[in-house]
């Protein structure tokens, strides 16, 4: 995994795996919510030209990694914590997604009031005060979770096109906060990726944009889907959203990323397109 990602990108792994074993500190069970609570398994056999790949799943970690001919991808990936810091403990310190947060944040009072009128579809993240289906109970706000691979997201909050050239640079800075996991080479060509399509990338918010505020928001274009989410409690006690619970996802739109049963899709529509009796 360390030869796979970038030093920073190796650091941000291992402190989501540092504080999981710190939630299991704080909750009497770090057999379960360990350092080391995570499943390692490779795919094929490492090659510079024939694909191969690994994945890591735990407890807040989801990393997918495939390599094929010189090119690497490392999508869906899912990173959280509870809490997002230690103030205690073996791993006291560590603390993750400061970058997210506050990049976001930033960007979002960077708009002027009529972007921030499109981009703020919701002034309260709060599960009550969503639309029918918006809040899953597990998910909360994002959209592009476990079970959803492949799923129809459509645009929705202020688009990139009409930004001004520092606020293009801004949710830049923020996309590749995302990305940083990918070593240079890689990084380098999804951020291009990223740059060829910024007039099609949204930004949409829910929630406050003071200080203290939680929220959700998300970047979407036809090459990358980000969401970033400031969940209520699980395993800890607060019933609203905090800043020391959160979520971050980032996936392949288009891209088939998690992988299609094609061979259940086909025998779907031909089981579809038989005539009555047929078996």
């Amino acid at each position: 995994m360390r030869e796979s990602l970038s030093a920073k990108g190796y650091d941000k792994v291992r402190d989501v795996m540092r504080l999981n074993h710190y939630l299991g500190e704080l909750v009497g069970n770090t057999r379960v919510f360990g350092e080391w609570s995570f499943n390692f398994t490779l795919f094929g056999e490492p090659s510079p030209v024939k694909p191969w790949g690994w994945q890591l799943m735990g407890h807040h970690l989801a990393l997918n990694c495939l390599v094929i001919d010189g090119q690497m991808v490392l999508s869906p990936t899912f990173l959280g914590a509870e809490p997002t810091y230690a103030d205690s403990g073996q791993f006291k310190g560590v603390r993750i997604f400061q970058d997210e947060e506050h990049l976001g944040l930033d960007l979002v009072r960077m708009l002027s009031s009529g972007q921030r009128a499109q981009a703020i579809i919701r002034h309260s993240n709060l599960g009550p005060d969503q639309p029918p289906g918006r809040w899953h109970r597990a998910d909360q706000l994002h959209l592009g979770g476990a079970f959803h691979d492949n799923r129809v997201v459509p645009y929705e909050g202020v688009a990139a096109a009409g930004f001004s050239s520092a606020q293009k640079n801004r949710l830049l800075d923020l996309v590749n906060a995302y990305v940083t996991p990918l070593p240079e080479g890689p990084r380098k060509a999804r951020m291009e990726e990223v740059e060829r399509h910024l007039a099609d990338t949204h930004f949409c918010w829910i929630g406050g944009t003071g200080d203290a505020s939680t929220y959700y928001y998300r970047i979407q274009s036809p090459v990358v889907f980000i969401e970033f989410d400031q969940h209520a409690g699980v395993y800890l006690t607060n019933p609203a959203p905090e800043k020391f619970h959160i979520h971050t996802i980032v996936r392949t739109p288009n891209g088939n990323d998690y992988g299609m049963d094609l061979l259940r899709m086909h025998y779907l529509q031909s089981h579809r397109g038989r005539k009555p009796g047929e078996s």
